[in-house]
């Protein structure tokens, strides 16, 4: 018997859940645009699939290291490492200071 694949989204029910008046796209947070050096929290837009990253990386901050098309290329620390993250806006916040 084959292992059964599970799919990026395994048990990511309610972290992947948006409230009931804040479900659709926002077409300002589509449109935001970022600068190499700016920090930026990672909070996944559930209800935009493209340019979505893993449900692992929601909540981290990293920096904005470059552009790649419509996304931004944004390194993080996990666990120790660092690791690099293409996004898309949508699932972009900056981080106030």
């Amino acid at each position: 018997m084959a292992k059964k694949s599970h799919g990026l989204r395994i048990k990511s029910r309610y972290k992947l859940r948006k409230k009931v008046r804040d479900r659709g796209i926002k077409i300002r947070r589509a449109l935001q645009r970022f600068e190499v050096g700016q920090r930026v929290h990672v909070v996944i837009d559930p209800s935009v699939q493209k340019g979505m990253p893993h449900p692992r990386f929601h909540g981290k901050t990293g920096m904005v290291v470059g552009e790649r098309g419509k996304s931004y290329v944004v390194e993080i620390t996990d666990g120790g490492k660092k690791k690099t993250l293409i996004v898309r806006p949508e699932h972009l916040r900056l981080q106030e200071v």
